[in-house]
């Protein structure tokens, strides 16, 4: 069994005897099971177990976020990737977050950087409900600005000197759209789940292949996670010229 702790709540991968005992630990509140995330929105279906709350307000990284996770997903797995990319973010940037979700990206870049805007982008109504609530949470309103759409048509509006694809799965067929929206010289952050034997050069394929007739240089690269059994979560940071 494995479990973690989301705020003041136990998040269990499978059911247990006695879910009860996770209540005696210090500030616990609820016990769920996350049975299925389902659709392109990754909508959990959970179900409580012990106490009675769905939502919780979450620190990580100095930041807080206010979440109901029968509602939204929780993704654990690049926290150190969401450490990372605010001290990669230079002084007066403009940033465009693609995947925003509830924030995961987009507050600590405001909270812990110096930019001059961020532009969250998110369809899923739900995750943009709590974008908003966490951006108050934080007092970045005169950073973070939200946008509830697709990223494929808000994107390209935008000029952005950095641009982050923190999803997984599709990530691809957003790389056009992202194209669009960085300036020259401007940063591009792509994650993807790829078999191990092409780990990055699949990924440097695509981004090179969607930014044509421009150069891109890579810049760093990270390994954030096994996905699956020979498959691997990946970023590529680029520099697009």
């Amino acid at each position: 069994m494995k479990w973690v702790r989301i705020g003041d709540i136990i998040v269990l991968n499978r059911d247990v005897e006695d879910p009860e005992k996770f209540l005696e630990m210090p500030g616990v509140r609820g016990v769920l099971l996350v049975e299925e995330i389902s659709g392109p929105l990754r909508k959990p279906r959970v179900r409580v177990l012990a106490g009675e709350c769905t939502e919780t307000i979450h620190r990580e990284n100095g930041c807080l976020f206010r979440i109901d996770l029968s509602r939204v997903m929780w993704s654990r797995g690049n926290i150190n990737e969401r450490a990372r990319i605010p001290g990669v973010v230079e002084d007066g940037e403009t940033v465009v977050d693609m995947f925003a979700g509830i924030g995961y990206f987009s507050i600590p870049v405001a909270v812990h950087s110096n930019p001059r805007r961020v532009h969250s982008i998110e369809i899923n109504p739900d995750s943009f409900e709590f974008l908003k609530s966490n951006i108050e949470l934080n007092r970045v309103e005169g950073v973070v600005e939200p946008h509830l759409g697709d990223c494929r048509s808000i994107a390209p509006e935008l000029d952005a000197d950095r641009v982050i694809m923190g999803y997984v799965g599709t990530t691809h067929h957003f790389l056009e759209a992202a194209m669009e929206c960085v300036n020259e010289g401007g940063v591009l952050h792509y994650h993807e789940t790829v078999p191990e034997s092409i780990m990055f050069s699949r990924p440097l394929k695509r981004i090179e292949r969607a930014a044509h007739p421009r150069r891109v240089s890579v810049l760093d690269r990270h390994v954030i996670k096994k996905y699956s059994p020979g498959v691997w979560h990946v970023v590529l940071d680029v520099r697009v010229h």
